[in-house]
């Protein structure tokens, strides 16, 4: 039996890049510790097979040591005094299938003849806040206070969600690695990251995270794409790390939310009140986390009323997400998971001859029956 050399050192850096360990693959591979040890090598099978586990290029495997590896964008962090440790092959996939989908994207829009977006970097981080949110609304098509006509929050998150794919942005909340259920995304890591691009520029959202911080990243995300500026952030606290852009889009995701004039006249109504930030909550049709923290943007309140509020929503969270029942539908799941706007399109270039359909399955991620009762539920059977 033919077997490959790979190095020990690149079998220990595999395990550990991946999170896992010699016991949870010894069933699957019976000589692995003795890979690691360098006592016997694997075949070219076994070595395919790790590499598929392990989420690792199989090139790698034949490098003489560890290679290091970096997002294509910055990577902005709240705390900047902690380690930076080297990101998570799940969120490395993670950018490398959405970078794949944009260029896909962006190829096909310019094939049929599409302009570039204007909105996509035009705007500066001095120009004022207030007026860039103004702007935002505008190209979205939403009035200043949108998310007053929704009966609920989660019903205004999806409103975004809509209007920001309408202006032909692509949007994407997912919380695990493609469909792959046993790779779940952490929002400790990341909450969210954006592609700028000017024909298809891509918002990805960590599905993971609670509802209530996806739509403050959604709305940070935005003010991205308007500065032009591809990045991944994990707004830990909901504040952006120490970066002068970051905290530019911090700003006007605020002001896109909640309008600081609106808030300061609603505040001298609600500040006595025994949960205000409910009452804020349910005027702008956001989330109570929202509404905390764009009290403390304008100094309503201070950090410590706010991180004492922010710790106990996070732990009424946890202990609503671990009583939801697990699932839901999965092609009203894959709306998020791949976009209706791109699926459609992804479609429409299958109908055409344009595209192959094992192309459309890697870009969307389904494959066979379930690719195509996807399509037609979004489609009503046309393209």
């Amino acid at each position: 039996m033919s077997r490959v050399a790979v190095s020990k050192e690149i079998i220990c850096w595999a395990l550990e890049r991946s999170n896992r360990t010699i016991e949870d693959l010894q069933s699957r591979f019976p000589k692995i510790e003795q890979w690691v040890k360098g006592e016997v090598q694997p075949t070219l099978r076994q070595l395919e097979s790790l590499a598929k586990i392990t989420l690792i290029p199989l090139g790698f495997f034949f490098l003489h040591e560890p290679p290091e590896e970096h997002l294509p964008f910055p990577f902005f962090r709240t705390h900047t005094d902690e380690d930076i440790n080297t990101p998570s092959p799940e969120l490395l996939q993670t950018v490398h299938v959405m970078q794949q989908r944009q260029a896909w994207m962006r190829e096909y829009l310019m094939e049929e003849g599409h302009a570039e977006l204007p909105f996509v970097n035009s705007v500066q981080v001095q120009e004022n806040v207030v007026a860039v949110a103004q702007l935002i609304r505008e190209k979205l098509g939403l009035e200043e206070r949108w998310a007053a006509q929704q009966p609920t929050w989660t019903e205004a998150l999806r409103a975004f969600r809509e209007a920001i794919e309408e202006a032909g942005i692509l949007v994407v909340v997912n919380g695990i690695l493609e469909n792959n259920t046993h790779r779940k995304l952490n929002p400790s890591e990341f909450r969210g990251f954006v592609l700028v691009d000017g024909y298809a520029p891509l918002i990805f959202v960590n599905g993971s995270d609670s509802k209530a911080a996806q739509m403050f990243t959604l709305a940070h995300e935005i003010a991205h794409v308007f500065l032009g500026s591809s990045a991944a952030f994990d707004l830990r606290e909901m504040q952006p790390a120490d970066d002068p852009t970051e905290q530019v889009c911090n700003s006007i995701a605020a002001e896109l939310l909640i309008p600081e004039n609106d808030l300061r006249s609603l505040w001298s109504v609600v500040e006595n009140d025994l949960e205000p930030f409910q009452a804020i909550a349910r005027e702008y049709k956001v989330s109570v986390l929202v509404a905390a923290r764009r009290a403390l943007d304008i100094a309503l309140i201070n950090k410590d009323t706010f991180l004492e509020f922010y710790q106990g929503y996070l732990t009424d969270e946890r202990r609503q997400a671990a009583s939801r029942a697990p699932g839901g539908d999965f092609y009203n799941s894959q709306n998020v998971r791949v976009g209706r706007r791109f699926a459609s399109i992804v479609a429409r270039a299958v109908k055409e001859g344009k595209l192959l359909y094992s192309e459309a399955y890697k870009l969307t991620g389904l494959y066979g029956s379930t690719f195509d009762r996807y399509t037609s539920s979004i489609t009503g059977g046309r393209y």
